[in-house]
């Protein structure tokens, strides 16, 4: 389980990366829709992790779930901001 959330954590931000030097809005669209699924599937393990305590008592599971939330919303509002604009150009 903690393989998988090193993998869907350290995406998010590749895939933001990527999404940057992206090839077209499309482009961007697609890797930022990407970011955002695995923004999602981390939260998801995290809160996995923190109710079976794999995460231990040192480890604040709830600011981590917070903060990986508002990285949600953000990539949510950057991915509909950019469906917004794609429809507006001819």
């Amino acid at each position: 389980m903690a393989r998988q959330l090193l993998k869907s954590g350290t995406s998010i931000g590749a895939n933001i990366k990527n999404a940057q030097d992206g090839q077209s809005k499309k482009d961007f669209l697609s890797k930022m829709n990407i970011a955002l699924k695995e923004a999602k599937e981390t939260v998801y393990r995290v809160t996995l992790l923190s109710k079976s305590w794999h995460l231990g008592w040192y480890l604040k599971h709830k600011e981590i779930i917070q903060q990986a939330n508002e990285i949600v919303w953000v990539l949510i509002k950057i991915v509909r901001t950019t469906k917004e604009n794609l429809k507006k150009t001819p």
